[in-house]
């Protein structure tokens, strides 16, 4: 199968590279790369043969959140579109969640918005020292809704509220004293440590990885339909806000909302 957004390569042992191919728009999440991550998640899923996946970015970036075309989009739509939108992006966070491999960010350059949702399924994260994080949503007067369960999930409520809030940017250490990234390394050694990670796992029989992955997953909040869906009302409300309309409306006339100051 042949992607346009994404690329995936496997390697004898049965692990997986499979790397976001956007790098001329930072590996924003468009419309498509949400289409073909779901997909490929589910014949990772449903392949015997893979053993693990390494989740990566090309270029300068993990992932720089939403893309703009796909925003503008949202801006100009109604609201059952944008609930029908914002379900195929969480129905993609769940597929990522809910494959039955270990799934392993490789993480360089920037990761905002949904690129810290994408770290958030991983299983691990690998992240180099420079590295930026952000959830920028609440500057554009909207919030983090289809990232915010598996967000939650990976690094708790207490330690999300103040990221969710005040969108602030923050470095590689603190995202690991938040549990949003397992190991923090130099550039340099960025691949030895993601093999290092996957080897870890080559150890275990693989059906009962997969069964292991999905008893975790069962003892921590559930992140059933109920709740993607209440997620998503929540964020087709902020939409029509008038916050919203000024912050999303600031952000492309490249000037500063009427609340910053």
């Amino acid at each position: 199968m042949t992607y346009e957004t994404i690329r995936y390569a496997s390697d004898e042992r049965g692990i997986v590279r499979l790397t976001l191919a956007r790098p001329e728009k930072h590996n924003a999440l468009s419309a498509l790369m949400i289409s073909e991550l779901t997909d490929v998640a589910g014949r990772f899923a449903a392949d015997a043969t893979v053993r693990a996946v390494i989740l990566e970015g090309d270029g300068k970036s993990f992932c720089a959140g939403g893309d703009l075309d796909w925003m503008r989009q949202q801006f100009t739509a109604d609201r059952q579109t944008r609930i029908a939108e914002a379900t195929r992006l969480a129905m993609m966070f769940k597929a990522l969640n809910e494959i039955p491999k270990p799934l392993i960010g490789r993480v360089h350059g920037n990761a905002f918005g949904g690129g810290v949702g994408l770290m958030s399924v991983c299983d691990a994260v690998i992240a180099e020292h420079g590295a930026k994080f952000g959830l920028t949503e609440t500057r554009l007067g909207l919030i983090p809704a289809t990232i915010s369960p598996y967000v939650i999930a990976r690094i708790g409520e207490a330690r999300a509220r103040p990221l969710f809030m005040s969108a602030r940017i923050f470095g590689a250490e603190e995202a690991k004293t938040a549990g949003l990234v397992s190991i923090v390394v130099n550039v340099a050694t960025l691949d030895p440590a993601v093999e290092a990670e996957v080897e870890s796992y080559l150890a275990a029989a693989p059906g009962a990885t997969g069964r292991a992955k999905r008893l975790a997953r069962s003892l921590g909040s559930p992140i059933t339909d109920a709740v993607i869906a209440a997620t998503i009302e929540q964020l087709a409300d902020t939409w029509e806000t008038d916050e919203a309309r000024e912050g999303v409306s600031a952000f492309f006339e490249r000037r500063d909302p009427s609340w910053r100051t």
